[in-house]
């Protein structure tokens, strides 16, 4: 067993009501206790606040609960927006998700800090400036709501571990952690392998010559708070099941079991794009449990 909360990532977004509840009904049936309060499903309250209500009577009916949610993300919605009419909005957004996780019994929020590919006319430097600035704003917010924000890795110069580690390095409070992605971090270390890949395809955009690495998972190890689990080859992000690609799934979950800060683990399968039967996704997570 793992040590923490298991969660599970479905795609809600398009599913109407009785669909909603026989997905969740077919992951309790599979032995599944957590699902995720996705990007999708925070987008639903956003739109109607009373299917926080609705939403917890589902998963509720389910036998199941909510323990780690994704905020929404995006060009105009992560941290290192610049345009000040989008800024405005992005803040306020974050600053509902965070609410909205709280209300809901939640106490982490994975958010996008930001690819620089889509601004690459601004410097690096200010970039970062950006997302500090915008973290001097919500940091408050969630520390009052005792959740903590998860700056997620992913494959561009703007949310590397170096980036991250400098960004937890001006903010010590608790309520600032990080999302370790298990698929980003593979792609960053065997996309070297391929001639084009997510990270040639970012960096090419900056002018930059693409950096690879190794040990993203190990840099990043003291402040992992959350963390997403899916799998690829290495090329492409992909978001298969685990045990599917290449990852090191015995080193990742070796060493997150060292995590001093770890509150849960999470399934980023993608089962209804893949179309992976949720007993076989439940399965494979139950075969990672077993790593000691």
């Amino acid at each position: 067993m793992f040590h923490v909360p298991l969660s599970f990532f479905y795609n809600f977004g398009a599913l109407d009501e009785k669909m909603r509840r026989y997905i969740m009904a077919e992951f309790a049936a599979n032995g599944a206790e957590h699902l995720v309060l996705t990007h999708d499903l925070i987008n639903l309250v956003l739109k109607d606040v009373g299917m926080m209500d609705k939403l917890e009577k589902e998963m509720d009916d389910a036998g199941l609960s909510f323990v780690d949610s994704h905020a929404p993300f995006g060009q105009f919605m992560d941290l290192n927006v610049p345009e000040e009419n989008y800024r405005r909005q992005m803040l306020l957004r974050h600053k509902l998700h965070i609410n909205i996780a709280a209300d809901m019994g939640v106490n982490t929020i994975a958010i996008h800090v930001g690819n620089e590919y889509y601004r690459p006319q601004i410097p690096l430097d200010k970039q970062i400036a950006l997302i500090c600035d915008a973290l001097e704003d919500l940091l408050p917010v969630a520390e009052k709501r005792k959740v903590t924000i998860c700056i997620e890795n992913i494959w561009c110069r703007l949310n590397t571990p170096e980036v991250l580690l400098f960004i937890k390095e001006k903010f010590p409070s608790e309520a600032l952690g990080f999302c370790f992605d298990a698929g980003h971090a593979n792609n960053v270390d065997k996309g070297r392998h391929f001639e084009r890949n997510s990270v040639f395809d970012s960096y090419v955009l900056t002018h930059t010559p693409a950096e690879y690495d190794a040990h993203v998972q190990e840099k990043m190890l003291p402040h992992i708070v959350n963390c997403h689990l899916h799998d690829n080859d290495g090329q492409y992000d992909t978001h298969i099941n685990v045990g599917d690609g290449n990852t090191d799934w015995e080193k990742v979950i070796k060493l997150l079991r060292k995590a001093p800060r770890l509150k849960c683990i999470q399934s980023e399968v993608t089962p209804l794009d893949k179309c992976i039967p949720i007993r076989k996704l439940c399965d494979a997570f139950r075969r990672l449990e077993e790593i000691e």
